[in-house]
């Protein structure tokens, strides 16, 4: 089904679930279409504060507290994507006719552009980035960048035209019942993740396919088995390309059936087309950016860009861009001792990649790492086996719901032995970061790279980002 937006709105009764900053944007616009608007939050008013007042002065109802799925009688249901749609009153809802989605679901079918779609368990952030900035419009076009980085798109669809270009981050919760169409779509790489919220594996990697239903094209990570799987079906079926990309070379074998295969070979990145011409694409050294997953991120954002950039354009962005917010953010030095934030690192893979990037940069440098969130029920091996087996390691500073869960991994495991990182356990995590930079001495890095959400203690992985940044410099300023 397609959903444009005055066949969809006109007239309608339509609700927002969630009163989040991304919904904000949207009341005014769906009020261009309709008067009968509201907004559902399981917050109190007064949790809400100025955001309550400002969703009434826009002329929305604002319905509130524990009942604030009853009744749920709209046509047009805006889900936030955190809300599943197969929850009860949605399910009623949906089996009454009423239609549910989300906000990029809802761009997607209106954007008057190519929308570039990015997902995936890790770097699916850094990726949608760069491949923003990959991205060159012409005739006066404008690159977008949002979706889950951050920015709600649907209400600017009527301000874009057809020079202009999109970059979106979906997450499994916005795929979840997503049928909308992509230029290209990316999956960076499946492995655990969110298995709290999803009913399984099964169910995790099913919304992460949806993202390749309508796509003109799959850029598809070679080395994760999940992916790779996706791209031998769709090459299969003959329906959709596939680029594959690759930290390893590959043989002619393996890029069979492949329209182009993006792979590292002798320190550059190369292109090989289904015709068998190979170009080398970007040195390695090129970028800017540390760590070989960060050579996989621009593979990837290469791929799905392909005909909407140039080589002098990818070189430009490379050698410039510094990289996202809260991912091996540095945020200072004191008495040769380095600080970094990664608070983004939300699973086990993404924080064995920062060491891995670290590791790569300053191998002479010992790290002490702040490990420790909210428990999405991802299994915790993985992570000791990191945390026991990188020689880099000096400390493992636990913290957050999940310290315990973790610290039995560790202790439990037969990679323990006696030059083992220092393993220490602080429940409060403005106490864990001071632990951390107490242990470090001349020529260390404390590493925040949690490994785990943040919602056991920070509404979002930005908020605990600023929160280590500010102990920092508070630690910094007291020395």
């Amino acid at each position: 089904m397609t959903y444009k937006t005055k066949e969809l709105l006109s007239g309608a009764k339509v609700t927002l679930i969630g009163a989040g900053v991304s919904n904000m944007p949207l009341i005014k616009y769906i009020k261009n279409y309709t008067n009968d608007i509201s907004v559902r939050d399981k917050k109190s008013v007064s949790e809400l504060g100025a955001r309550a007042d400002e969703i009434r002065s826009l002329g929305a109802e604002l319905i509130t507290g524990d009942g604030y799925l009853d009744s749920l009688d709209e046509d047009v249901i805006i889900r936030s994507p955190g809300i599943r749609p197969d929850t009860a009153p949605l399910a009623d809802a949906a089996n009454r006719g009423a239609v549910i989605v989300c906000e990029m679901e809802l761009f997607s079918h209106n954007a008057p552009c190519p929308v570039f779609a990015v997902t995936g368990s890790d770097g699916k952030s850094t990726t949608t980035t760069i491949l923003s900035k990959l991205l060159t419009p012409k005739n006066g076009g404008k690159a977008y960048l949002g979706g889950n980085i951050g920015e709600p798109l649907y209400h600017k669809t009527e301000k874009m035209n057809e020079n202009d270009l999109a970059a979106v981050e979906l997450s499994s919760f916005q795929l979840m019942n997503f049928d909308a169409p992509v230029k290209s779509a990316v999956i960076t790489n499946i492995t655990p993740n969110h298995l709290n919220w999803h009913t399984g594996m099964d169910e995790y990697i099913a919304a992460k396919e949806r993202i390749l239903r309508h796509a003109g094209r799959a850029v598809l990570n070679y080395e994760n088995d999940i992916t790779r799987m996706l791209g031998e079906r769709l090459i299969t079926e003959g329906k959709t390309p596939v680029t594959w990309f690759s930290l390893s070379p590959m043989t002619v074998s393996e890029c069979a059936g492949a329209e182009r295969t993006l792979y590292v070979k002798d320190g550059a990145v190369f292109s090989r087309e289904s015709d068998g011409a190979l170009k080398q694409i970007l040195k390695v050294t090129d970028i800017k950016l540390p760590g070989k997953h960060n050579i996989a991120n621009y593979m990837a954002a290469i791929g799905a860009a392909w005909e909407y950039t140039t080589a002098e354009r990818i070189k430009a962005v490379a050698t410039s861009f510094g990289g996202v917010h809260h991912r091996l953010e540095f945020v200072a030095e004191k008495d040769d001792i380095r600080y970094y934030n990664s608070s983004i690192d939300s699973s086990p893979t993404r924080t064995a990649a920062a060491i891995s990037a670290l590791r790569d940069t300053s191998p002479d440098r010992p790290v002490i790492i702040i490990c420790g969130g909210y428990d999405k029920n991802i299994p915790t091996g993985p992570l000791a086996e990191t945390l026991l087996s990188e020689k880099i390691l000096k400390a493992v500073v636990l913290t957050g719901d999940t310290k315990d869960k973790v610290k039995e991994a560790l202790t439990a495991s037969p990679l323990l032995c006696d030059t083992s990182p220092e393993i220490r356990v602080e429940a409060d995590f403005v106490s864990a970061v001071r632990l951390a930079a107490s242990l470090a001495q001349k020529g260390d890095t404390v590493l925040l790279s949690p490994a785990f959400a943040s919602f056991d203690a920070f509404p979002n992985f930005e908020v605990r980002g600023e929160r280590f940044t500010e102990t920092v410099h508070n630690i910094i300023a007291e020395k």
